[in-house]
């Protein structure tokens, strides 16, 4: 009898602990350099930040400080080759408030290689219409780089150009709209073909009347998480085969 009841908490285990670790990723912040260490609400969130006030690893600081065109959170300038046009820049501030202020992207946290953060997000599975607006809206904004994340000249404590490098068009230097989001910063976004009423790709914009769409995605994921590979038989059936070898010894 004993043996029976090991038998049957090893099958039970895989399930539990699939459970624990989809609730292991979900409503949680990066370990980064501005994240709060839990989300919790925010009542005065800035701006295009505002969409995550109820649940935000986002301070109202932080919210502030991505709107400006050189901001202390990262010294990063939009302006690197000229002023970039509002239609365009509102697009990098909503993707800084996605990533600032976001609860939402547990399934996609990855250990970060660098020395300001010890996780990033990876291959977040952007809408068909958010990366494809994006584009329509920056294609004739000017840069001259296709990875924001490195290679920039910081010698003036501000990212420029680097040397031999010329400011083009985003339609130059990137091609495409799954080219721009999804090299821009290091394969942060995977461009997805799927639409915002899929519920299966993550949304940078959303009516707050409607509340946060992400948080059904990010468990949609969550619970999908297992790697591949040959599905499991059902508890009655793995019995079914173990049985015969357990009359021996119950």
């Amino acid at each position: 009898m004993a043996a029976l009841w090991a038998l049957l908490l090893l099958v039970a285990r895989p399930r539990a602990a699939g459970a624990a670790g989809t609730e292991a990723v979900l409503n949680v912040c990066m370990d980064a350099k501005h994240h709060k260490a839990e989300p919790g609400p925010e009542g005065e969130l800035y701006g295009q930040c505002s969409l995550w006030k109820d649940n935000a690893c986002c301070t109202a600081n932080t919210s502030l400080e991505a709107h400006r065109d050189q901001s202390y959170l990262y010294g990063f300038n939009w302006d690197h080759c000229g002023v970039m046009p509002p239609k365009c820049k509102r697009h990098f501030i909503q993707d800084t408030c996605l990533y600032e202020c976001s609860p939402n992207l547990g399934p996609w946290i990855d250990q970060a290689d660098t020395s300001w953060r010890r996780q990033r997000m990876l291959h977040v599975p952007l809408c068909r219409e958010d990366c494809e607006q994006w584009w329509e809206d920056c294609r004739d904004a000017l840069t001259c780089k296709e990875n924001w994340h490195k290679g920039w000249n910081w010698t003036s404590g501000t990212n420029r150009c680097p040397r031999g490098s010329r400011c083009r068009r985003f339609a130059e230097v990137f091609g495409s709209a799954a080219a721009l989001c999804e090299r821009v910063w290091s394969h942060s976004y995977r461009y997805s073909a799927l639409g915002r009423d899929s519920g299966r790709c993550i949304r940078l914009w959303w009516d707050p009347a409607q509340g946060n769409p992400n948080a059904a995605v990010a468990r949609f994921y969550a619970r999908g998480a297992a790697p591949p590979g040959p599905a499991r038989p059902p508890v009655p059936a793995v019995l079914g085969l173990l049985l015969p070898a357990l009359r021996g010894v119950l």
